[in-house]
């Protein structure tokens, strides 16, 4: 259907396509032919005299006399995709010099080392892929959490899930391990830090409440992983 041409190329496909749908043409309205798109026609000056009125009557374009020239008053769409374009439509554009289409090329088929696929497939890139398999990645590891069934996905979701749950653990008993200590080392260091930064910046008069701050944070910090009432 249609006229088929053959591209020979040793160039990149995609790169090639993208310079074929690039270079469209405008074309006009014809009588009989099928709308590829709505065509507006769009409020503003004409430069019609106004004994032509009657086109846009036709179409029952709302217009006005202004400046002896036709005037359209608001936007009016005459032609819908699909539809066949009328006698009066393609006159009426043609007086107002728009060509509301464009016809280009359009790749259908993709013939690469002795393979044959549309070309959708070029429009595939390395992002799109990545990002496929991040979603997949993450579909896999929420079922694996869910039904408990291990997997290389799930697992550094469980692992720190465990973790957790062992650092809750410290907080709430004599309980300890390297790893806990340097978080709670650093988890206590950065308050002071910041109350230190405050205290240079306040006046002698709000010291009591920095040291007030400084004390709170004990409970504070204890109840990132939750208060006495939880199991563990």
């Amino acid at each position: 259907k249609g006229n088929l041409g053959i591209i020979f190329t040793n160039h990149d496909l995609t790169d090639i396509k993208d310079i074929v749908e690039r270079h469209a043409r405008e074309a006009p309205a014809k009588i009989g032919a099928v709308a590829q798109c709505d065509v507006w026609i769009r409020a503003g000056p004409t430069g019609l005299d106004p004994k032509q009125t009657l086109f846009f009557q036709n179409l029952q374009i709302p217009t006005k006399i202004a400046k002896t020239q036709i005037e359209i008053t608001s936007d009016k769409q005459i032609i819908f995709e699909g539809d066949k374009v009328g006698s009066n439509e393609a006159a009426l554009l043609q007086k107002l010099n728009i060509n509301p289409f464009s016809y280009k090329l359009k790749v259908a088929h993709v013939f690469d080392n002795g393979n044959v696929y549309g070309p959708g497939v070029l429009d595939i890139t390395p992002e799109t892929i990545i990002e496929s398999y991040k979603k997949v990645i993450s579909n896999v590891a929420s079922l694996s959490l869910e039904t408990g069934i291990p997997t290389k996905a799930s697992a550094p979701h469980s692992i720190m899930r465990v973790f957790k749950n062992l650092l809750a653990v410290t907080y709430e008993s004599d309980y300890t391990f390297a790893q806990a200590d340097a978080i709670k080392s650093a988890a206590a260091s950065a308050p002071v830090a910041a109350a230190a930064a405050d205290a240079e910046e306040a006046p002698a008069a709000e010291e009591p409440q920095e040291e007030e701050a400084e004390e709170d944070f004990g409970g504070g910090a204890a109840n990132l992983f939750g208060d006495d009432s939880d199991d563990y």
